[in-house]
């Protein structure tokens, strides 16, 4: 579950876990239930009308024959909660625009401190692993540092950035666009300036840069962490700019998610894309089914797998498939497995998405940090040893155990589960072992789920 919504999710499931309690519903039932979701909400900050809108919606759905009738009447009741979450953050996921002609021209713009210059150089890397040349712009020339800000983000995605250093933004911003069209730049991202709230100067200057290049998406950077707040600055740039898109940050902190909820309702416009953490890698992509389903607790099974998808390389994949046939499978091969593992995220985030998992691992404290030991022990073995652990005897043991800082009966435990993991793979080795993995990989093609 991401962070922001853990509340919610806690509060929606009271809420329900009372009408399965029940046999059959009356309409009694039913106010009384909505009352506790729309509590629920009003703590999660959503917006007051949108709350009570939702709930309103939900009773005249619920109190309906067709669920009284029902008989799982509670079951009923959650899709209809489950289906009205989803439209109100949008019902479809809304696609990042493409120009008939490239480049795309995408606008950044926010309050300082919203993410901006972060999410700007997350995006343009999403979209550079799926193929594209994105450029990223620094049309930001007021706060401290905020061209070198952009150029650190840009070399950690290998992205390019383009900058005319203190010189007029809109001289920045047509500039950047005529070395797009030059280069072959088929997406150009431009990180404007943002203020400590909305005023006069920013907004002329935005609707100077707009009028100037003509973007084909404006992009709203919101910080969730700022509640109601957050939907009032989404209202105040879509009135003065015409938003085309919100992209909400930092949902991975300790916020109550009422944004996500709001933000949509209020603005009439889409969220594309969510921040969940630090990294340049954690971005996803907007889907409001997905987020109704993780925020009931239903997991969220296809986000899951797109990860895995993004983050395991497929030549590898193939490689490793390969080794495991022929009982190849040695520690380089382990290390590298969780490398990509941790690409993922953490262990607790991947977890949550699976249906059933996330509620009973919440309160579980899983220590990430083992992945890091278990690579010491392995990287202070010898490429020999890598290749071939079933040579490391009780003096090798005590070196590898030293070189790492822990103890012989880690390296033991390491190598114990190693061999089961041998004898599980050389099981699969036969001709069923090749249709499973066959099977597997098959049920792992994504390309029917691009993001854009």
């Amino acid at each position: 579950m991401i962070l922001a919504f853990e509340g919610l999710s806690d509060r929606l499931e009271a809420a329900f876990q009372r009408l399965k309690s029940k046999g059959s519903l009356n309409e009694h039932d039913v106010r009384e239930a909505m009352r506790e979701v729309r509590l629920a909400l009003l703590e999660a900050d959503v917006n007051f009308k949108v709350a009570k809108d939702f709930t309103n919606t939900v009773t005249e759905r619920a109190i309906g024959a067709q669920v009284m009738e029902s008989l799982t009447p509670s079951q009923m009741v959650v899709k209809i909660v489950n289906e009205e979450l989803t439209a109100l953050m949008g019902g479809t996921q809304s696609r990042l625009t493409s120009a008939p002609h490239p480049p795309t021209i995408v606008m950044m713009c926010g309050l300082q401190g919203s993410g901006k210059t972060t999410h700007s150089a997350k995006i343009a890397l999403m979209l550079k692993k799926t193929g594209h040349r994105p450029l990223l712009v620094a049309c930001d020339i007021y706060r401290p540092a905020a061209i070198k800000q952009l150029q650190v983000v840009g070399e950690q995605a290998g992205v390019p950035v383009f900058e005319m250093g203190q010189t007029d933004p809109v001289t920045i911003a047509t500039e950047a666009v005529k070395l797009a069209k030059d280069h072959g730049y088929d997406y150009v991202f431009l990180d404007t300036a943002g203020r400590l709230h909305i005023d006069e100067a920013l907004m002329d200057e935005l609707k100077a840069v707009k009028g100037a290049v003509h973007p084909h998406e404006i992009l709203l950077v919101v910080d969730a962490m700022t509640g109601q707040d957050a939907v009032t600055v989404a209202k105040g740039f879509n009135d003065a700019l015409g938003i085309d898109g919100l992209v909400l940050t930092k949902l991975d902190g300790d916020t109550r998610g009422g944004a996500a909820l709001s933000a949509r309702a209020v603005t009439g416009k889409p969220i594309k894309f969510i921040g969940t953490g630090e990294k340049l890698e954690n971005l996803d992509v907007f889907h409001p089914d997905r987020m109704a389903s993780r925020i009931l607790g239903m997991g969220d099974v296809l986000s899951l797998i797109e990860r895995a998808e993004q983050s395991i390389d497929e030549k590898k994949a193939a490689e490793l498939e390969e080794k495991i046939r022929r009982n190849k499978f040695d520690m380089n091969d382990l290390l590298d497995q969780f490398d990509q593992i941790r690409r993922m995220g953490s262990i607790k985030d991947l977890l949550a998405l699976i249906p059933g998992v996330g509620k009973q691992i919440k309160d579980v404290d899983i220590d990430e940090r083992q992945f890091d030991r278990i690579k010491a022990i392995i990287y202070s073995m010898t490429p020999k040893e890598r290749a071939n652990p079933d040579i490391i005897n009780p003096s090798r043991k005590r070196r590898i155990a030293a070189g790492c800082g822990q103890q012989v009966e880690d390296v033991n435990r390491l190598l114990s589960q190693f061999r089961q993991m041998q004898k599980m793979f050389k099981q699969m080795g036969g001709k069923r072992g090749k249709k499973m993995t066959k099977r597997m990989r098959n049920n792992m093609n994504m390309n029917q789920f691009p993001y854009q």
